[in-house]
């Protein structure tokens, strides 16, 4: 495989700077998020209510992928990120970062996946065909793992593809353009990778395949268990704008603001989060998530990672990158 150096250079410059967190200025907070990734928290980003209860100023920096994310939360220049995909967060902690998960952002099977060109004609049932061929993918993400975990279901030997790091939308652009075969991505990105052709597995089927696709909110430990309170301050409002959205209620008045910081149409965005799962502060806590199921599940992320040679060890165990006090806090106090 021809990705590997890339990755592992990454991960590198991430370890190097995992010892350098810069302090953050106590009356503010500065917190990553993506565009064209349309959520509930950003009715509230936009209202004000995160900078409201938590008494300090927030500010809001986008990113193109969850490697960036971890960059930036090594550095200190972000103290928290919200959406961040499980596959860099597990990249990041298997390298050495003292990340922590603080809560399930969000859960989308069906808004992360890899399409192929329309005119190689290439299905589930013809996947082999896609050795020797080109394949754009953001390196350690959700959709670098979904792309390995699907090419191992269809047999498809990667060694022999040309595996070329590009975020979403390049992703796009190259598939338009025919430069490479198929790309891999997710939001705004995956939407118009399928102007120009097919994925090869739908939601439902990749989770019957045990592939799940799962983002969190993230933050360096040592951040936390100095701002505890105030991190359970932000994953509360978070809690109420997505038990806002679940109602059903508020529909029309949220997906316009929602859309609009998104960067995006009303369209586009009630099409992505039509395929979205924002589970309750309930669940989170629940056996399924944060309660065994996802710490499992990050120590499978990073054995397949091992096992593609795109990082060098996974950790033994995965249940210290979980932090589930300051939810358990927002339970308590009645959050949903």
């Amino acid at each position: 495989m021809k990705f590997k150096s890339r990755l592992m250079g990454a991960v590198a410059g991430v370890a190097m700077l995992a010892g350098a967190q810069s302090a953050f200025a106590a009356d503010e907070v500065t917190v990553g998020y993506f565009l064209e990734w349309p959520m509930p928290f950003e009715y509230a980003k936009v209202m004000g209510t995160y900078d409201e209860e938590m008494g300090v100023t927030v500010n809001w920096v986008s990113f193109d992928t969850g490697t960036a994310m971890s960059a930036a939360m090594a550095s200190g220049d972000v103290q928290m990120s919200v959406s961040q995909g499980l596959p860099p967060f597990v990249v990041a902690t298997s390298a050495g970062q003292d990340l922590q998960i603080l809560d399930i952002a969000v859960s989308y099977s069906e808004n992360d996946n890899c399409v192929v060109h329309a005119d190689l004609e290439i299905d589930k049932t013809t996947a082999k065909e896609l050795e020797g061929k080109k394949v754009a993918v953001p390196l350690g993400t959700a959709a670098h793992y979904g792309f390995l975990e699907q090419m191992n279901h269809f047999g498809v030997d990667i060694s022999t593809m040309e595996v070329v790091d590009m975020a979403p939308s390049e992703g796009a652009a190259a598939l338009s353009q025919k430069s490479v075969d198929m790309a891999c991505g997710y939001a705004g990105g995956l939407l118009r990778m399928k102007e120009h052709g097919n994925v090869l597995l739908t939601g439902a089927e990749k989770e019957e395949l045990g592939l799940l696709v799962f983002d969190v909110t993230s933050a360096p430990a040592g951040f936390v268990a100095e701002n505890a309170d105030l991190v359970a301050k932000f994953l509360k409002v978070t809690a109420d704008a997505n038990a806002m959205w679940n109602s059903g209620e508020h529909t029309d008045e949220m997906l316009s603001v929602i859309a609009k910081d998104a960067g995006m149409d009303e369209e586009a965005a009630a099409s992505s989060l039509a395929t979205f799962v924002f589970p309750s502060v309930e669940e989170q806590l629940s056996e399924k998530w944060l309660g065994g199921a996802a710490q499992k599940f990050m120590k499978g992320v990073a054995d397949v990672f091992v096992q593609a040679g795109s990082i060098d060890s996974a950790l033994d165990s995965y249940e210290n990158a979980v932090n589930t006090g300051p939810l358990a806090a927002v339970a308590a106090s009645g959050g949903t």
